[in-house]
Formats: C-alpha cells, sequence, structure tokens
C-alpha cells in the first residue's frame, strides 16, 4: 500500500492543524473556508478529475502513454533540431532542484549564481549576433520575431519621418509559425504586414521595418548587407531570426548593420520537447537597450564595492511601465537559457564550431551524393538544411519509405522536400538517407552545381573569448561550476519562498521525472500526429481536467506563459466582438490593483486602458466600475479582474461586478494568478467570468526555475470557445474564423504539460479541492500570528484573509526609517526569501505560504518577521543606531562576519545569527546589498567574469 501523493504534498499533519485552528479562532478547515469564502461563488459541482494515482501507478501510466508516441529522427527543422543534452547538464541543473526551484531574481543578493549564468547566456548570444545587447532570454523564437516587430514599430518616433510608418515586410522565407506569430500580434495593434519573397521587398517611407531568416527556412543562405543598407537608407529598421549554430560559422547579422537580431537557443543542449520550453533570445544595439523586452542581467556593485549581478533596468518592466509598457513579457526561460549556457561553456567556441562543422559537413555530403544521383538541389548554400526537388508523383511513397525506416523530413510541397541535419548526425544516417533517396532519383537527371558557403559569408570575427568559456571541459570543473553557482542562490530547497501571488509551491520529483524521458522530450512540435498519440491522449484529457477546474467549455494549451494567456484571452475576446460586428468595442477597465501585465497586455492586444478605482478595502469600487462601464457601453471590451483579488480577499461582490460587465455589452477576463485559492472551492465560471487563464507554474506545480519556464493555457466559456488561439500546422483553415497563433509550436511547451498532468491525476479531485482550503489556512495561520506584530492591510468580512495577505510597512518609515526594502533583505539573514515587496501596494510585503509548508516552517518565518520588528522597535526607541543597524546593513556576507574588523554596533551573531534555528542550516548571502543605479549608470550585460574587474572599474 502507498502513502497517499497529498499526504506528501500538502505539509500540515493532523495534529498541527488543530494547533492552528486554535490561533485562528475556528474548530475545523470547512469552517474556515465556510467562513471566508462568499456563499454564492462556490461550485455547484464536484470536480471530476477522479481518484488520485498514487506516485507507481502515475509512472506507470505516463511511460504506458508514452509508449503510443514513436520515436523517430526528426529532420524537420524549421527550429527545432535534435541535440545532446551533456549529462553533467542534464543531473546537475535540469534535474536539480536547487536550480529548477529557484523564484525569479529580483532579490538579487541570493541570485548571483543563476545571474551569472544568465549572464553567460547574454555573452554568448551578444556575441555570435554581433551585437553589443542581449537579453536574458524569451518565450520561443515566433514570439520574438513578433517582439522585434514591436521594438522596431516603437522606433519610429526616432525618426521624425517615420512617425506614421506602419508597413513590416516578412520575408517568405521565414518559419512559417514565425509568420503566424507576427501576423497576429501586428493585426491586434494595426501593423500592416506585407509577406513577399526576399528580391521583392521595397522598403520606403510608410516603412518601419524588415524581418529576414538567416538562414532561410529552406536552407538558403542570402548576403543581406545590400538591403540592409537600402531599408535603413529608407529609415527603416532591420530585424534578423538567426541560428546561434550556424552564427558560430557564418558572419553575425550584427556586422552587415542588422539592428535586431532574434532566435532560439534549443539546439544548444535543450531537448525538443514536442515544442518546449527553449530559451529565445533578442540582441540589438546599444541606443534600443531600453525598449528590449524581457530581463537584462547587468554588473553593478555591493554596498562593501564588490562586484556583483543583478536585473539591469527594470523601469522597462511591464510591472513599472503597465499600459505605457512596450511589451507584456514577465515569465522568461531562465533555466532553459542557463542551460543553453552551459553547453556553451563547457563546448567554448572551438566546440562550437567543430559541431558547427560536422553539422555542415555531413549536409554537404547528403547534397552532393544526391546530385550524383541525378536530384537537383534548391539551394547550393546552406549551413544544415538542404531543398530538394523530387517529382510529385512520388511523394507519397518517398514518405512512406522514410517512415518506415524512422525518419521525417520536411515536405514542403508536392515538389519540393527538405532535409535539415542536426548533431545527432551520423555517417550512417547520411548513407540511410541518401539510399532511400535514391530509389526516387529523377529519371531526367539533373546538372550538378558545387555546393558550399560563399567565403564572404563565412565568420571571420572571433567569439566566445571569455575565461568563463575556456575554463571547463572537463566534467570534474564543469560539475565543480555549476555547483559553485549553485550554492550562491536560495531556492526551495533551503527555505519556504513565501511570495504574494507567485504560489512556490512543491515540485514534486515524481511529477518532474518523465519530463527527462525520450518518449517525451525527443519528439519535433511537427511531427505528424499519428507518431504523438500518447501527447494527444494527454493533452487531450489536461484540456479536459482544466475545463472541468474552471468550469468552462474549451480550453487552449498554446500560451506559453501567463502574460501570453493573458493576451491571448483578451485576442479571443476582440475576435468574439468582431465576429458580432463590435470591432469597436476596445476598452478594457483595468482595478488599480491590477498586476502589471494586465495593462501591458491590454495594449498589445490593441485595447485602450480605463482604470477602475479601488475602495478602502483593497475592493474593486463598485460604483466606479457602474459609472465607467456606462460611460463606456458602446466601446467597452472587457474587465480584467484577478480572484481572490491581489489584495488577498474574495470580494463579496464579484458576481455583481461580473453582471454589471455584462449589462453593459463587456466580457470578463479573469487573471489566473490566484488560482491556487480556488480550484475545487469555486472558478472563473462560478463567479461569472467569461475567459481565464491559468498559470500552470503556479497552480499546477511546474517549476519556477529561475525565471521560467511557464505556462498560461486559456479556458473559455461556450461563446468564446470558437474563436480560440488556431494553429497552421494543425489546421490552416481555422485561421479564417479563429484567432491566429501566439506561440511557435501548437501546444506551446508541451513537455512541460507532463508536470501538471502528474500533478492533477496525483491528487485527484480530494486532493485538488483539499490543496487550496489548505493554502488558505496556512494563510490564516500566519496572518493569526503576525497581526499582533504588523498591520494587516486587507481581510475579508470575517476578518479573513485568502491563499495570502499583505502586511503594511510604510509606518516605519517615519517612527525608524525603516524601508519595507530593508525588512526584504535583512530576511535573508535569518534564510528567507521576502514575500513579494511593494506589489500591488508601495511599502507592503505580501505574503503566500502555499499548502507544501509544514507548521515548523511557518513558525520560522513567523519567528523571523517578529524578530525584525522588535529590532525595528530597538532602532525607534534609540537603543540601535538609525542608520548603522542590522536592517540597513542587511544582508551580512560571510566575507564580512568573518574578517579581522568589525566596525558595526552589534555583534557578529545579531548580524549572521538572530535565532537560534539560523545556526541549523545557515544561508549566506553571497554579496553585500547592491547598487542599482551605479549598474543603470554603468550597464555592462556581458561577461568577462566578476573575478577580472578591477577597483578602479568598479569604484563609484
Amino acid at each position: 500500500m502507498y502513502i497517499p501523493f497529498e499526504q506528501r504534498h500538502i505539509g500540515i499533519a493532523a495534529e498541527e492543524e488543530k494547533t492552528m485552528l486554535q490561533s485562528i479562532g475556528v474548530k475545523s478547515v470547512d469552517a474556515l473556508i465556510k467562513q471566508t469564502l462568499p456563499k454564492e461563488i462556490y461550485r455547484k459541482k464536484p470536480l471530476h478529475i477522479g481518484t488520485a494515482l498514487s506516485e507507481p501507478e502515475i509512472l506507470a501510466h505516463l511511460k504506458q502513454l508514452g509508449k503510443k508516441n514513436q520515436l523517430m529522427r526528426s529532420l524537420i527543422g524549421l527550429g527545432y533540431y535534435g541535440t545532446y543534452t551533456p549529462a553533467v547538464i542534464q543531473r546537475n541543473i535540469f534535474e536539480n532542484p536547487s536550480w529548477y526551484t529557484q523564484y525569479t531574481p529580483y532579490q538579487a543578493e541570493i541570485a548571483q549564481g543563476r545571474l551569472e549564468a544568465l549572464l553567460n547566456f547574454q555573452t554568448v548570444v551578444a556575441d555570435l549576433c554581433g551585437l553589443p545587447v542581449a537579453n536574458a532570454s524569451l518565450l520561443d523564437e515566433a514570439t520574438a520575431a513578433a517582439e522585434a516587430m514591436l521594438l522596431l514599430y516603437h522606433l519610429r518616433n526616432k525618426n521624425p519621418q517615420q512617425t506614421e510608418a506602419n508597413v513590416f515586410w516578412l520575408a517568405d522565407n521565414c518559419f512559417p509559425a514565425t509568420q503566424e506569430v507576427v501576423c497576429t500580434r501586428a493585426n491586434a495593434v494595426g501593423i500592416d504586414v506585407k509577406i513577399c519573397p526576399v528580391k521583392d521587398i521595397k522598403p520606403d517611407s510608410n516603412t518601419f521595418g524588415i524581418l529576414l531568416q538567416y538562414p532561410a527556412e529552406d536552407g538558403n543562405i542570402e548576403n543581406y548587407a545590400q538591403l540592409c543598407q537600402k531599408t535603413q537608407a529608407a529609415g527603416a529598421f532591420v530585424a534578423v531570426a538567426a541560428d546561434l549554430l550556424a552564427l558560430t560559422i557564418l558572419q553575425a547579422p550584427g556586422e552587415w548593420g542588422a539592428d535586431v537580431v532574434v532566435g532560439n537557443s534549443q539546439r544548444f543542449g535543450v531537448p525538443m520537447g514536442y515544442g518546449g520550453p527553449h530559451a529565445a533570445f533578442m540582441a540589438t544595439k546599444d541606443e534600443y537597450k531600453r525598449l528590449i523586452p524581457g530581463r537584462i542581467i547587468g554588473v553593478s556593485i555591493d554596498k562593501h564595492n564588490n562586484p556583483a549581478l543583478r536585473m539591469a533596468l527594470q523601469t522597462r518592466e511591464q510591472h513599472i511601465r503597465r499600459e505605457k509598457a512596450t511589451s507584456n513579457i514577465c515569465t522568461a526561460q531562465a533555466l532553459l537559457a542557463i542551460m543553453a549556457s552551459m553547453y556553451a561553456v563547457y563546448y567554448g567556441a572551438d566546440g562550437l564550431k567543430q559541431i558547427a562543422n560536422t553539422v555542415h559537413k555531413y549536409a554537404k555530403d547528403f547534397a552532393e551524393k544526391l546530385q550524383n544521383h541525378g536530384f537537383k538541389i534548391v539551394h547550393t548554400q546552406f549551413f544544415d538544411t538542404v531543398c530538394i526537388e523530387i517529382m510529385p508523383d512520388t511523394w507519397q511513397a518517398l514518405r512512406k519509405n522514410l517512415e518506415k525506416n524512422g525518419f521525417n523530413i520536411r515536405f514542403k510541397s508536392a515538389d519540393t522536400v527538405c532535409v535539415a541535419f542536426d548533431e545527432l548526425t551520423n555517417t550512417t544516417e547520411v548513407d540511410t538517407l541518401v539510399h532511400i533517396f535514391s530509389n526516387f532519383a529523377p529519371k531526367q537527371k539533373n546538372v550538378a552545381k558545387s555546393i558550399g558557403i560563399n567565403k564572404s559569408l563565412l565568420r571571420k570575427t572571433p567569439f566566445l573569448a571569455h575565461d568563463v568559456f575556456k575554463q571547463y571541459r572537463t566534467e570534474t570543473e564543469l560539475m565543480r561550476y555549476i555547483k559553485q553557482l549553485e550554492q550562491k542562490d536560495l531556492s526551495l530547497t533551503h527555505s519556504m519562498i513565501p511570495l504574494g501571488s507567485c504560489t512556490m509551491k512543491l515540485n514534486a520529483a515524481v511529477e518532474l521525472l518523465p519530463v527527462s524521458w525520450q518518449t517525451f522530450n525527443s519528439l519535433h512540435p511537427f511531427a505528424p500526429l499519428q507518431q504523438t498519440k500518447g501527447y494527444q491522449i494527454l493533452l487531450d484529457e489536461l484540456a479536459q481536467y482544466l475545463c472541468d477546474i474552471t468550469e468552462f467549455e474549451a480550453c487552449s494549451l498554446q500560451p506559453n506563459s501567463g502574460a501570453q494567456g493573458e493576451y491571448a484571452g483578451l485576442l479571443t475576446i476582440s475576435k468574439y466582438h468582431a465576429a458580432h460586428k463590435q470591432s469597436q468595442r476596445n476598452v478594457a477597465l483595468i482595478p488599480s490593483s491590477a498586476h502589471g501585465t494586465n495593462p501591458a497586455s491590454a495594449v498589445m492586444s490593441g485595447m485602450k486602458v480605463v482604470v477602475v478605482k479601488c475602495d478602502e478595502h483593497g475592493n474593486i469600487d463598485v460604483n466606479d466600475l457602474q459609472e465607467k462601464a456606462k460611460q463606456y457601453q458602446d466601446t467597452l471590451a472587457c474587465l480584467m479582474v484577478t480572484y481572490p483579488s491581489t489584495h488577498g480577499v474574495y470580494e463579496t461582490a464579484i458576481r455583481k461586478i461580473c453582471d454589471i460587465v455584462h449589462q453593459y455589452g463587456g466580457l470578463v477576463y479573469m487573471d489566473g494568478a490566484n488560482m491556487n485559492a480556488q480550484v475545487g472551492l469555486s472558478s472563473p465560471g462560478a463567479i461569472g467570468a467569461d475567459v481565464c487563464h491559468l498559470n500552470l507554474h503556479k497552480t499546477f506545480a511546474i517549476p519556477h526555475g529561475g525565471g521560467g519556464p511557464g505556462m498560461g493555457p486559456i479556458c473559455v466559456n461556450k461563446k468564446l470557445a470558437p474563436f480560440l488561439p488556431s494553429h497552421g500546422f494543425l489546421d490552416k483553415n481555422l485561421r479564417k474564423k479563429r484567432l491566429g497563433a501566439v506561440s511557435g509550436a501548437p501546444f506551446g511547451s508541451a513537455n512541460i504539460l507532463l508536470i501538471s498532468y502528474a500533478y492533477i491525476k496525483l491528487l485527484g479531485s480530494d486532493g485538488l479541492q483539499k490543496a487550496s482550503m489548505y493554502a488558505i489556512l496556512n494563510a490564516n495561520y500566519l496572518k493569526s500570528r503576525l497581526e499582533k506584530h504588523y498591520k494587516i492591510l486587507y481581510t475579508g468580512p470575517h476578518g479573513n484573509v485568502a491563499h495570502e495577505f499583505i502586511l503594511d510597512m510604510r509606518a516605519y518609515k517615519n517612527t525608524a526609517d525603516i524601508e519595507v526594502e530593508d525588512i526584504a533583505k535583512r530576511l535573508m539573514d535569518y534564510g528567507f526569501h521576502a514575500p513579494t515587496v511593494s506589489f500591488p501596494v508601495a511599502g507592503t510585503l505580501m505574503i503566500e505560504p502555499t499548502e507544501s509548508e509544514n507548521k515548523a516552517e511557518l513558525d520560522r518565518f513567523c519567528d523571523a518577521l517578529i524578530a525584525i520588528k522588535q529590532e525595528i522597535e530597538a532602532i525607534a526607541e534609540g537603543k540601535a543606531d538609525a542608520q548603522n543597524n542590522v536592517l540597513k546593513n542587511a544582508p551580512h556576507t560571510l566575507a564580512i562576519c568573518t574578517a579581522n574588523q568589525w566596525n558595526y554596533p552589534y555583534s557578529r551573531e545579531e548580524a549572521a545569527f538572530p535565532l537560534p534555528f539560523v545556526r541549523h542550516h545557515k544561508f549566506w548571502a553571497s554579496v553585500g546589498r547592491i547598487n542599482s543605479s551605479y549598474g543603470d549608470r554603468n550597464l555592462i550585460c556581458t561577461c568577462p567574469p566578476l573575478a577580472s574587474y578591477s577597483e578602479e572599474e568598479i569604484k563609484v
């Protein structure tokens, strides 16, 4: 008999529960839930997930599903390639909870390890692209290309003659998925996309940018230097979607004038995973760095003048700029970027060039041998993809023969096929393919042509010359480097991460195991559907489960982040209005408390943002909503609402709020960030919403991975179901009625959907509901302990909170000159990551414990905050120095605490070991408090490593 998984996942034992309930002042968890949730939002039907599976049962079930997938050698290309993940990277990063359970590095002092790895990633991208600034990853190549288009669109303001330009030229040899996603994004904001052959691109005064693929989708390599010059002479900008591995031997786009370069790092050691997750990238010129989407890792200094890393230029982000943001990117693909960076560290420049040259050698060998059999090779200049003309009447037989021998290639048209070689190709494979093709040789032989890359297109500049890409060639060396970085980072392996709105719950190992299985992670996203039957069963079941949980009709699994889910949900609403001849409906009502991605997503989807006030209790001001809904009744598209509210309470007027919006012709979009307080108890359907996105990296156990991966599927009611995102790979005709593609792969980052699927089946109907109940119990227990020491900003009618709550720290600025940031940094000395700082209210901490923590850990966290309150009081009472105190100087590093000199008016013990439990498992911040403004004033976002900066270079 196996112990039920819910007992492993939910942290509270029966004897602990009794004590916690007494502290809260209720008799049972059921009584707490009834007291906390408004009656009118309860589910009327129980969940239909079924009985929970045990850990061995879920693994056996997934193994059977995996067997239904056919393992083929997919040489389809289009941005997805076979690659080998070095075992040292797979075991020490991809499968290591110290890496995959980290949070986004907003608290940089306890994130120096992953920040260094991401700085390495930026260096790889910047060097290979030939541009000075790169970001720390985007979602996928298709959305990165769309982000590049929008960046160029906003650059129009730099040229007074181009401010009205709205034409974007898209080369028709860009990847098909890229074309789809770019068109989806362009349509939303009124950009006129012109798709044509490269030779027909004619930039003029109406043009703001062009996008080129390098190498092209059919493998062709062209010299784009003249087109680049011509475009820029017309006042427009050039974006290029490029292949990182190809750029190790091809001239960098930045060298021939490209303004922006995007792409995907998947073939740097990250499995195809049926579409993801993979880290996309963007590099650009220095003058455009404030418009680049996503995160930039920069070098700064700490308060002791030591080099330190942080996320730079954060004022660009949607969290701060809201409706003025130029991107809604929130989740990146940090874990996958780290894997790709380590792949580059392991191989270095010489190793990467060797891999690239070997891939090209096999492609060239294959092409030359086919020419000997009389085939016509469409393009004689290529890197890895060979395009071949075939006789139309051999199409079916060739495909059947290839599949019989275990190969998928791309059938581009009735008379043209493409074969994309990769790191896994070998001589035997090439010979087998040549033999298969030889049986279908043309009757009339074609004249052979010379094959090879023109010398003018070959790379002449060095790359990855920094020490970090030269030092770790053996597994021993790389293992130690990875471990050295790992030890600088706080993750769920150390302590609870109580971030409000982020739901940092247990990411169970059993849920993650199948992600490493070849039967799931080696599939190409454009493999024939009949070869992916195991995936199709899993995806269909997961979609059904999510519909059941939300009480909605249909689900799209395509959006590959929460912000992408917001965006897709809003576009689905717009598509619905357009179909009902109401295209003028473009106003989004958004509460003032909303997450920054909400207004950013609304603007990106072509809507106008109108802010709705919140009252003194943190709830939506219903009167203000009523007035604005009526004012904009002819143009109202939707209301964006988070439930429970971002303030941590179940708004009792939520159904009335939804009714008001519907009354005036709008729809209700519910942000799913707080679904961990709804599952099994209430639902978006029960509150009256029409569409919601679900953060699978929050409620449904996908790890945060240091800032990504994430997934944000959307669920909709019956009337919106016909307008969900489509994808050309699945059905080109769907696009006529439905929304276009919003991500490059048909099912987004499909590989990590395994995690949420396993999580749901492991808990079953009862366990899922209990998870929500215990998340609410844990939050209210923390509240009951902390309200004696801190002001709880918002509570519900009975004095309870939902699964999170806000502590008000603003008064301490006046009493002790202590800012909320001081408290966040001091928590590091106690071994904790800070709760969410200054969101949704400046000067506050938003705390969410999740259901996975036990009472002992909750108590340790409370003890730390109570002790900090005492430290604040000591300052206010004059017992501690107003400036030279444990809060202002936090965090205290090992180097400071063990130095010969100690120039502080408090003891080393008080600094480093403020409570007894800290001694048992001390986590040291690796740097002191970071000087953020210095890093922004002196932006350095590529290597060399920190040790190489001299003291002169880092002095303020």
